[in-house]
């Protein structure tokens, strides 16, 4: 009976992680775009800019 309650409580705590890859991933998801929203414009320009310098 205690095996069988060990076994259940891994499996139960093994689970319990999933929740906080969600949440990481959701949390890097909106810091991207928050960051492309406030950067976007610049960054467009610092490439055009660096692409235009290479292709002459």
């Amino acid at each position: 009976m205690n095996r069988l309650l060990s076994r259940a409580w891994r499996r139960r705590d093994e689970r319990g992680d999933v929740p906080g890859w969600v949440m990481v991933t959701v949390m890097t998801a909106g810091l991207v775009a928050a960051l492309t929203a406030i950067a976007g414009p610049q960054l467009r320009n610092m490439l055009t800019t660096a692409l235009s310098s290479v292709g002459g």
